[in-house]
C-alpha cells in the first residue's frame, strides 16, 4: 500500500495552520481579518485541510495530568526486510501511541504511556517481541520531562470506550 500524496499547501494554508496551532479556539472571523480573506475562505480551507487529514482538532493533556503515567520507549530490532511490516503490526497495538522507523542498532521505536511496569512488560516482551520478524527489544522510561512540544508530537493515553459488553 503506497502512502497517499500530500495535497499541495499554499502560503495561506500554512499561515492558517500556524495560527490554529497557536490557538485552535480562534474564531474564523478573527482568522479571516488577520489573513485578509473572507470568513468563508477560512471556513472552506479548514474544512479541506481536515478532509485531507492535514489538520485535526483535539485536546492534548499535559504530561503531568496522570502523575503515575510515564512515557516509555520500546526500541525494536526487526529483520531488515520486514521493518515496515513489523512497524505496521506494532502500530496496531492499541496502547502504542507512536511508531517510528529509525536508523541504527534498532530500526523501530515505539512510544506509549504506561501506569505500571507490568504494562510495559506486556507490551514489549509479551506482544512485540513475540511478533514474527522481531529479534530484540529494549525499553526505557522517561523519568523527567525537560522539554515537550505538543505542537510536534501528541502523546496521549488511548480512550477506552466501555460499550457495556
Amino acid at each position: 500500500m503506497r502512502p497517499q500524496p500530500v495535497p499541495p499547501l499554499d502560503a495561506l494554508d500554512r499561515q492558517l495552520i500556524d495560527m490554529l496551532a497557536v490557538d485552535a479556539h480562534v474564531s474564523n472571523r478573527k482568522l479571516a481579518a488577520e489573513l485578509g480573506v473572507t470568513e468563508g475562505t477560512v471556513r472552506g480551507r479548514i474544512k479541506r485541510l481536515q478532509q485531507d487529514g492535514l489538520i485535526a482538532f483535539t485536546a492534548i493533556t499535559g504530561m503531568d495530568l496522570g502523575k503515575q503515567s510515564r512515557l516509555a520507549f520500546i526500541n525494536v530490532q526487526a529483520d531488515v526486510d520486514r521493518v515496515r511490516e513489523v512497524a505496521a503490526m506494532i502500530a496496531d497495538v492499541a496502547e502504542v501511541n507512536a511508531v517510528l522507523i529509525t536508523m541504527g542498532q534498532f530500526n523501530i521505536t515505539a512510544m506509549c504511556l504506561i501506569d505500571e511496569l507490568e504494562a510495559l512488560v506486556d507490551i514489549a516482551s509479551d506482544r512485540i517481541l513475540a511478533m514474527e520478524g522481531v529479534n530484540r527489544v529494549e525499553t526505557s522510561i522517561a523519568v523527567s520531562t525537560v522539554k515537550y512540544n505538543t505542537r510536534m508530537a501528541k502523546i496521549v493515553k488511548p480512550i477506552v470506550v466501555d460499550d457495556g459488553d
